[in-house]
């Protein structure tokens, strides 16, 4: 019962950091990453060890599936360029430039000794991939710009696929196996295009079969062999099976989605894989938490930093070079937008996973782990608690403060109207004098038409509150009309028939709530 009762264990101090981080309004990832280490320190209970079978088994199919799947097509292949320039090239150039930083930095100020190149390129690689679990959960958490949040989750989820073939090859090297480019690049091509194909084949027969039926459990199972079928097919063929899951994943997500799936059949779909990703997002960085061990991390913090000052600077390098090469173009990257993409270049399990997995006879390995743990943590701590007021210094999410403006007046609005609610039925019921009450009552009436008044000029001032509260308010009119319909149903007052025709048009307007909010 040990790992039946850890599951509930995670779960149980996932959803209380959930509700902490909500009241305190802290990132999600930060917070459970550092419950993690927290509980991991005391050994509070035995957690599962994140292992590459666990990861690949369980998390990535499912989160990179998610994220692919609510990845629109025509927005990726507007972005094609950059985020192939910086999920293939520039994981190669930044793995260079990492290395090329940290080995004499670290040898000079004699943080290591007799650090190699290659042992630094080794540490490169496994460090390369921008954690897709971090980062995709991370923007829409901050509410990026959507171009943006694109571009980074186009990123995060191409650069996996790179940044394990990358790093297989460098350890090979390191470990004594012959190398030549001209091999490397036809292995690199044949692991992502066949990976690609993989994707292809496994996401187009799913859909095939979803369009001949139109039922949403059964839907929804069909996502799900998607997502891990075609990680394990993948695998099984020594391909990339990031890439097959993401290929599966947008095949699904715009193909079968848009054409294949009811309305009713796509909210199903769209909910599940919501509470999906949550789920392992929750379990995945708690047990990134329970990896870490303290002790050595303070050993070892000068190699940390200096392994973490490296990587920054590997990572703003590509970014800044690849945002020159296209500013002249359509898919030109903003300067305020490069400074996010370097930013948030998070890292997370999977450099975790690989580092776990070098070689017994290594040079360095255990001083390579302790740093790529260092590195994983001080970027998920640091980077994660700074992008929120980095992205609101450079005016990239702006409406969060009017946001939550507003939200404070239409919740002093609602106490005031309360309030005048609960006086006047004290003066029903005898328990307030009239006159009494009439002077409270110009109070709250006061309060209520300052309030009102001040929404009225936010909403004056900022276009995008009125779409906000336009879409909430239709959000849960729907719901209503929804639950209306149902009911009317179990009542006898309407048909299946009619109930099936109604809930269609309901769902495909709710669907495009939806969209419109994502």
């Amino acid at each position: 019962m040990n790992l039946e009762i850890a599951m509930v264990a995670l779960f149980s101090v996932a959803t209380a950091v959930a509700l902490v981080a909500r009241r305190f309004k802290l990132p999600y990832t930060v917070a459970l990453v550092v419950t993690g280490v927290v509980l991991g320190t005391v050994h509070a209970f035995e957690a599962p060890h994140l292992t590459q079978e666990l990861l690949y088994a369980v998390f990535l199919p499912g989160l990179l599936f998610e994220a692919a799947f609510a990845l629109e097509y025509k927005k990726f292949v507007a972005n094609k360029w950059a985020i192939s320039a910086l999920a293939l090239p520039g994981l190669v150039a930044g793995i260079a430039v990492t290395a090329a930083i940290l080995v004499p930095v670290a040898n000079g100020l004699h943080f290591i000794s007799d650090l190699t190149l290659l042992e630094g390129l080794v540490f490169a690689a496994v460090i390369a991939a921008t954690d897709p679990i971090a980062v995709v959960g991370l923007f829409k958490s901050l509410g990026a710009p959507k171009r943006l949040a694109v571009l980074v989750e186009g990123e995060s989820l191409l650069n996996d696929g790179t940044a394990v073939v990358v790093f297989t090859m460098i350890v090979g090297v390191a470990m004594g196996q012959p190398f030549s480019v001209p091999t490397a690049a036809v292995d690199l091509v044949r692991i992502v295009g066949m990976g690609i194909g993989v994707g292809v084949a496994i996401g187009y027969a799913v859909s095939l079969v979803i369009h001949k039926v139109d039922d949403p459990m059964i839907e929804i199972t069909l996502t799900t062999i998607a997502a891990y079928g075609s990680f394990v097919a993948a695998e099984h063929f020594h391909f990339s099976g990031v890439i097959a899951t993401v290929t599966a994943g947008m095949l699904c997500g715009n193909y079968a989605a848009r054409t294949g799936m009811s309305p009713s059949t796509r909210v199903a779909v769209l909910t599940f894989w919501e509470y999906l990703a949550f789920a392992l997002n929750s379990v995945v960085f708690l047990l990134i938490g329970f990896e870490v061990k303290v002790d050595a991390l303070f050993e070892a913090w000068q190699p940390i930093v200096a392994a973490w000052v490296a990587m920054t600077a590997g990572r703003a390098a590509v970014v800044f070079a690849v945002a020159g090469l296209l500013r002249r173009g359509r898919e030109a990257v903003p300067r305020a937008w490069a400074v996010v993409l370097t930013w948030g270049g998070l890292r997370g399990g999977l450099s975790m996973v690989l580092v776990l997995g070098l070689p017994l006879a290594m040079p360095h390995r255990e001083l390579i782990q302790t740093m790529t743990f260092g590195v994983v943590i001080l970027s998920i701590l640091i980077q994660g608690l700074t992008m929120g007021p980095l992205l609101r210094r450079l005016g990239l999410v702006g409406p969060s403060a009017s946001e939550g403006a507003y939200d404070r007046l239409r919740g002093a609005a609602r106490g005031a109207t309360a309030a005048l609610e609960e006086l006047e039925r004290m003066e029903r019921e005898g328990a307030l004098h009239a006159a009494v009450g009439e002077q409270l009552k110009a109070q709250f009436r006061q309060r209520l038409e300052e309030a009102r008044s001040a929404a009225a000029a936010l909403h004056l001032e900022k276009e995008e509150l009125t779409e906000l509260e336009r879409r909430r308010a239709l959000q849960r009119a729907l719901i209503a009309e929804k639950d209306a319909l149902l009911e009317a149903h179990r009542a006898g007052r309407i048909s299946a028939d009619s109930l099936d025709s109604l809930l269609g048009d309901v769902d495909a307007r709710l669907v495009q709530v939806l969209q419109d909010g994502h």
